[in-house]
């Protein structure tokens, strides 16, 4: 099986049309359908039942589906490590979710570029459930996770610190001068719905709230008294004055890694690593 068989493969069954794969591989339509012909031959199984009106999937189809996708990622991360490699002053791509960690950021920041050959760092600003895949199909080289909530399924992580939680609320809430509470509290007394995060396949749970992906779209939605969410603490930094951080005594805590491909054997990433567990 060729790289490019496969690739031909993954832009098919995931747009389920060979029309679109074609111009999205920028290729005639028959070439392409004559590629993944020729790969089911070499395979000996059916990888895409097709009709007049639709494509779908065969089990087989859906097992290389995902086997090619993880191919391809390596092969991406490859050639980009590949080439950061032969570069005379080394960069490092860190993956971070919107709003997070800023204060623990800077500090590691500051105290690795003080490192002697520091790498250049660029941050990669992503959404929920994003660093697994940047991580996995080589747009990054590490990335700030916060356990449980992010998945390190394949990933190598080194902890970095573990806090509580809170509950965010409108400051005009009744709850909202509180010491302390509880999850029951938030989710029943508060008669606010819980905002919901995508998962990592980008699909929302089911539930009443607000569907959000990001920390400012989530604290606009709980000032105007549409949510409430809880949250590592740390994300709460900086709140809005609109805006009031209650801590959840019952929560579970949250540990904040450092995560990295299994596999990586980039210098500037375990540098940035040892710098982190020093601070």
């Amino acid at each position: 099986m060729e790289i490019r068989e496969l690739r031909y493969f993954v832009a098919v069954a995931e747009e389920l049309h060979f029309g679109k794969a074609a111009q999205r591989l920028e290729i005639a339509q028959p070439p392409l359908s004559r590629a993944i012909a020729r790969l089911e031959r070499q395979l000996g199984v059916t990888l895409l039942e097709r009709t007049s009106r639709k494509v779908t999937l065969t089990e087989a189809g859906a097992v290389l589906l995902t086997e090619g996708r993880a191919i391809l990622s390596a092969v991406a991360a490859a050639e980009r490590r590949t080439q950061q490699a032969a570069q005379r002053r080394p960069r490092l791509v860190l993956a971070v979710k919107s709003g997070t960690a800023g204060e623990l950021l800077a500090k590691l920041l500051d105290a690795y570029r003080a490192e002697p050959g520091a790498a250049t760092v660029d941050l990669l600003l992503c959404e929920a459930h994003q660093q697994q895949k940047l991580l996995q199909n080589g747009q990054a080289d590490v990335a700030l996770l916060h356990l449980p909530f992010d998945s390190a399924v394949g990933l190598d992580t080194e902890i970095l610190y573990t806090e509580r939680q809170v509950a965010i609320l409108p400051t005009s809430h009744s709850l909202a001068g509180r010491s302390q509470i509880r999850v029951a509290e938030v989710t029943e007394l508060s008669e606010l719905p819980m905002a919901r995060w995508p998962g990592p396949d980008g699909n929302y749970p089911e539930g009443p709230g607000a569907e959000v992906r990001n920390l400012t779209q989530l604290f606009q939605l709980i000032a105007l008294g549409r949510a409430t969410v809880i949250i590592p603490e740390s994300a709460s930094t900086d709140l809005r004055r609109d805006l009031a951080a209650v801590p959840v005594l019952d929560a579970p805590p949250v540990k904040t890694v450092l995560a990295w491909p299994s596999q990586s054997r980039l210098r500037a990433v375990a540098d940035l690593i040892r710098v982190a567990t020093r601070l």
